[in-house]
């Protein structure tokens, strides 16, 4: 597809993709959500997700689109903001956010559905919607308070209040802190390059078994485990880690 807000770069087994529209401050306009949608479904390499250079990383949804909506254009948009936040968190490689600058409203919820988020000095995230007589839609008050505990996402969502990139680092939003851009961008990589020399369909497994166990019972959450483990066993990646283990040799593992 010709992406018109979209950049998007594969390189070495891993895709970049940039958010760039910077005359919005990367706002999530529908077009561009409608983009994402249709980049990530059927992609399977590990995907760094980050903002055209500049003030933010994604600034919010696109409030000039959403200002005139009636309430049924409104559940359209969320719906659409939804499913992108679902498909980043469902797909089978990992995905990390580098954000740096502004990750506010819907692009906090971005975000949140990542993996990791690595983030530079200057980012600031936030929930700012109560403040547009709004409440996060793409999935905030869901997954912010998996993220930092209910208590710390009520505070944030009610007040709308933004976290500088140390308090985000403090309270778990955000994985890993670096100078700028470039190191940020660098240090995904990195830690794709290393997550890519383990068994794909293994941390396919347990990113399904992670996502389906949050929020459920510990009984529940080990069955989930049990089901993925027992899975792994029908996998030629495993009987190809156990026979090099045991062979003091490196895997060599399949990588289509």
């Amino acid at each position: 597809m010709d992406y018109q807000n979209l950049v998007v770069e594969l390189r070495d087994g891993i895709t970049t993709v940039t958010v760039t529209r910077p005359s919005a401050r990367n706002a999530l306009s529908a077009r561009t959500m409608t983009e994402l949608c249709e980049l990530l479904d059927g992609l399977a390499t590990p995907l760094i997700l980050t903002g055209a250079p500049g003030p933010a990383f994604i600034a919010g949804a696109d409030i000039s689109e959403m200002a005139g909506m009636t309430p049924s254009e409104g559940e359209r948009f969320g719906r659409l903001g939804q499913s992108v936040t679902t498909a980043l968190e469902s797909m089978p490689a990992p995905v990390i956010a580098c954000v740096d600058g502004y990750a506010l409203g819907g692009g906090c919820e971005i975000a949140l559905a990542c993996d990791f988020v690595y983030a530079t000095e200057k980012a600031v995230f936030g929930q700012p919607e109560v403040s547009l007589g709004l409440i996060p839609g793409f999935g905030g008050c869901v997954r912010l308070q998996q993220q930092v505990g209910p208590a710390r996402a009520r505070e944030l969502i009610y007040s709308g209040r933004t976290v500088d990139a140390d308090e985000a680092h403090r309270i778990g939003l955000v994985n890993r802190l670096f100078v700028d851009r470039d190191a940020m961008l660098a240090g995904a990589r990195h830690m794709l390059t290393a997550i890519g020399l383990n068994s794909s369909s293994a941390v396919s497994l347990c990113k399904a078994a992670i996502n389906a166990a949050r929020g459920a019972d510990v009984q529940t959450g080990l069955a989930t485990e049990l089901a993925a483990f027992s899975q792994a066993f029908m996998t030629p990646d495993m009987r190809e880690g156990t026979a090099a283990f045991l062979d003091k040799r490196k895997p060599s593992f399949d990588r289509d």
